[in-house]
C-alpha cells in the first residue's frame, strides 16, 4: 500500500522519534502503531540509511546521523561587531531548506544572544557549535567574558547570583538601558525547545517538557554558556511567542514567574516576597505558578496580595496552580485585609 506523502511523513518522523528515544523492537513497534507491515517499515528504514539520514549500528539498532560545526569569532580580528554575521556564517547553510518560521526563529534567537555577548560580556573570544541531525538544530554558544550571571549581580546591586537568575525569569533586564529592551533572552528561551544559560557555577534552563529551572552546577569556569535547541519541524512562530506576553499594541506587557525555580524550599518571608516583586512594575500583569509549591507564609503571601497590590493596583497579579494549602492562605490574607 503506498501511502500519501504526509502519511508517510507522518511514519518517518516516528521511526525517528523511536530511535532517538532506542525504543526496542523498532519494526514491530512502528507497524502496530500504523497497522501497516514490517516489511514496510524496513523500506522506509532503508530509504533513511540511503538518504544519510540514520546509520545500522546493528540488527534492529540505528542511529541518527549528527553533523557538528564548530566556529570561532574572535573581537580583535573584528569578528565581534555584526550580531548577523554568526548565522550567515554559521547556521543559515544548515537551515535553508526548513520552514521560514523555523529559519525566522534562529535568525531572531542567536542574533540576540550574539548580541548579549558584544555588547555586555566583555569577551574576547566567541565559540559557536551547531549540531545537527533530521530532526532538530543545537547551538552552543561559549564565550569568555564576565559572565551574565556576575554581571546581572554587579549592575543591580544583588545580594547573589540566585537574585540575579530570579530577574532574569521575568524579562525586561538589561544592564543597558539606553540601547537594549532586555527581551532578547526571555523571548529566545520562551521560542526554543530547550534553553539554557550556564555561568558562574549556576544554570538557568527552560525547555517545552520541564518548564524552567535553576541548577546548581560544579562548574565555575570564566564566561557564558548558552545552549539552543529546536525541532526542525516547529510550528510555532515569533509572533505567536511574542503575541502570549504582549498587549495589542506589541508591548511585552506580562511576565510568568515559576516560584518552584527560584524557591529551595516553601517561600515564607516578606523578603523573599520582595524579591519577586522586584521590578513588576514594568509590567501590567504578572503570573505567579505556584506549581509544586506545598504551601507558602502568611508573610510571603500578605506582601504580595496585600502590601504590593494595594502599592501598585495597576498591575495584575495572577496566581496559578496553586494546591489546598496555598488557596486557604492566600484567600485568609486577602480576605482579611
Amino acid at each position: 500500500m503506498k501511502h500519501t506523502a504526509e502519511k508517510k511523513q507522518t511514519i518517518v518522523l516516528y521511526i525517528l522519534e523511536k530511535i532517538t528515544a532506542k525504543t526496542q523492537s523498532l519494526s514491530k513497534v512502528v507497524a502496530e502503531t500504523f497497522n501497516i507491515s514490517t516489511n514496510t517499515v524496513h523500506t522506509y528504514l532503508n530509504e533513511l540509511i540511503e538518504n544519510g539520514i540514520i546509520e545500522k549500528q546493528k540488527r534492529g539498532q540505528y542511529n541518527l546521523v549528527n553533523t557538528h560545526n564548530e566556529y570561532i569569532f574572535r573581537r580583535s580580528e573584528g569578528d565581534l561587531i555584526s550580531d548577523t554575521l554568526p548565522y550567515n556564517v554559521c547556521l543559515e547553510k544548515e537551515i535553508r531548506n526548513l520552514d521560514n518560521n523555523v529559519q525566522h526563529i534562529w535568525s531572531y534567537a542567536l542574533s540576540e544572544m550574539v548580541n548579549n555577548v558584544i555588547d555586555h560580556s566583555g569577551a574576547d573570544n566567541m565559540q559557536v557549535i551547531v549540531t545537527r541531525n533530521y530532526l532538530t538544530t543545537d547551538v552552543l554558544l561559549i564565550d569568555d567574558g564576565v559572565g551574565i550571571f556576575e554581571k546581572i549581580k554587579n549592575h543591580f546591586a544583588l545580594s547573589d547570583l540566585d537574585e540575579a537568575i530570579c530577574e532574569l525569569f521575568k524579562g525586561k533586564l538589561t544592564t543597558d538601558e539606553a540601547n537594549h529592551s532586555g527581551e532578547g533572552i526571555f523571548f529566545t528561551s520562551k521560542m526554543m525547545d530547550a534553553f539554557l544559560i550556564s555561568s558562574g557555577g549556576k544554570i538557568f534552563t527552560s525547555s517545552k517538557f520541564d518548564g524552567d529551572k535553576v541548577l546548581d552546577i560544579s562548574l565555575n569556569a570564566k564566561g557564558t554558556c548558552v545552549f539552543m535547541s529546536l525541532s526542525n519541524f516547529t510550528h510555532k512562530t515569533p509572533k505567536e511567542i511574542f503575541d502570549q506576553y504582549s498587549n495589542v499594541d506589541g508591548g511585552f506587557v506580562t511576565t510568568r514567574i515559576p516560584l518552584k525555580n527560584i524557591f529551595d524550599a516553601a517561600p515564607v518571608s516578606r523578603s523573599q516576597a520582595k524579591r519577586v516583586c522586584n521590578r513588576l512594575e514594568k509590567f501590567e500583569e504578572a503570573i505567579l505558578d505556584f506549581d509544586e509549591i506545598e504551601w507558602m507564609g502568611q508573610g510571603f503571601a500578605h506582601q504580595i496580595f496585600v502590601v504590593f497590590r494595594n502599592a501598585h493596583p495597576e498591575i495584575s497579579i495572577v496566581p496559578q496552580n496553586m494546591n489546598d494549602s496555598v488557596k486557604s492562605m492566600y484567600d485568609h490574607v486577602v480576605n482579611t485585609n
